[in-house]
């Protein structure tokens, strides 16, 4: 008796390999389109949820050549990552300034926010191959060369200023409920980018409520006895408007 659940054999389509001339037309263009579309796929629905056709069919390419040139999704993931990395040295350079890098970080999120939206996706799904420490060598020299000041820790520095740069990317409503700007405007681009450079700028002075910034406790005792006494200014001027 046959199992009538089971397809005809010629039904059954075995997975073709990439052919000869696939592999041989042009590998470097063939991978660069793989990339590129296994970024907008990672993007978009996480590393768990993008699937390795999805990728292919985007591409315009055989599936079969995901594994001939990357070995699967996580190579495709790391091979990103490499990619990135490359990427990052041409403006992350030692010699430049930290606002200027952070500057050059955030018009890298806006032109192309894919790479802080896939962060988002990982993050949120918790599906990720094994992510290597962030290495904080730059910004330990940065702070030795007092970019950085002394009572702040690298770490938590560049934490904040990783969520400065991406929140534009991740959630651009936050922009426009806060600012009333849209994030894809050349307002604010110029508007957030010299803030962003003051702000890391401001990184390096000290100051603080455990005693290292008398300076700056001084400064804002200053503001806070004139707003009190524009506080009472106003009142008195409105105790004379109410009174004739």
């Amino acid at each position: 008796m046959s199992d009538a659940s089971a397809p005809p054999p010629d039904s059954r389509r075995p997975r073709r390999a990439p052919r000869a001339e696939e592999r041989k037309l042009d590998p470097e263009r063939s991978c660069r389109r793989l990339l590129d579309a296994a970024m907008d796929e990672f993007a978009a629905k996480g590393y768990a949820g993008a699937r390795v056709q999805d990728i292919a069919d985007r591409a315009g390419l055989n599936k079969q050549l995901i594994a001939y040139h990357f070995g699967g999704k996580e190579g495709l993931w790391n091979a990103l990552n490499r990619r990135w990395a490359r990427r990052e040295e041409t403006f992350n350079r030692p010699d430049a300034p930290l606002d200027e890098v952070m500057a050059r970080y955030l018009h890298l999120a806006l032109d192309d926010p894919r790479g802080p939206r896939l962060s988002a996706w990982t993050g949120l799904t918790g599906a990720e191959p094994e992510a290597e420490r962030e290495d904080l060598s730059d910004m330990e020299r940065r702070k030795q060369a007092g970019e950085i000041a002394a009572e702040l820790d690298p770490g938590a520095v560049l934490l904040l200023l990783m969520g400065a740069v991406a929140t534009p990317a991740v959630t651009p409503q936050t922009v426009r409920s806060v600012l009333g700007m849209d994030p894809a405007s050349s307002e604010f681009r110029e508007f957030y980018t010299e803030q962003l450079r003051r702000i890391v700028r401001r990184l390096a002075e000290g100051g603080g409520r455990d005693g290292h910034g008398n300076g700056d406790e001084h400064e804002h005792e200053r503001r806070n006895g004139d707003e009190r006494g524009n506080e009472h200014e106003r009142g008195k001027g409105h105790g004379r408007a109410g009174g004739g």
